[in-house]
């Protein structure tokens, strides 16, 4: 099976390198001090310490694969290579809600870095994938859960 490409910004690669290092690191240690002291409590059989620990220990392991692939699969979006003729990964795109006759500013950014707080929002969503290719002052239409949603951009920038 072959793996899809994650896209990520400079700042989303940096980011995930350094989640990845603290848990090879600084929570491997402390998972493996819990288990230390855990086993100190005698019979495993009854030791809730211990199996909490080793559950920390597999879900740890198993975060760990997931930014080793991650990581493996990356694919940096070159700020160079960004333009603002039309929306792409990496863009901060200006819209009108033309139901709410709102202006919301999002980031367009890879699924790995979605934060909504931010309003940045992944290119695999359905509104960031209604405007990906989209031009300035076009209208782009997104099916969401409550209906047809209709968006214009007002801009594109970096």
């Amino acid at each position: 099976m072959e793996e899809k490409e994650v896209l990520l910004t400079q700042e989303g690669y940096d980011n995930l390198e350094k989640e990845l290092n603290y848990l090879r690191t600084e929570k491997r240690a402390e998972i493996a001090d819990r288990i230390k002291v855990a086993l100190g409590f005698g019979d495993l059989s009854e030791n809730s310490e211990y199996d909490e620990a080793k559950t920390a220990q597999a879900e740890n392991e198993v975060k760990i694969a997931e930014l080793e692939n991650k990581i493996r699969h990356a694919k940096i979006i070159d700020e160079k290579d960004i333009d603002t003729e039309t929306v792409q990964v990496g863009n901060i795109v200006k819209v009108l809600d033309m139901e709410l006759d709102e202006k919301i500013e999002y980031t367009i950014v890879g699924s790995t870095e979605v934060n909504l707080l931010e309003n940045k929002i992944s290119n695999e969503s359905p509104l960031g994938s209604a405007l990906l290719g989209a031009k300035k002052n076009h209208i782009v239409e997104v099916n969401a859960p409550a209906g047809i949603m209709k968006y214009k951009i007002l801009s594109i920038k970096k």
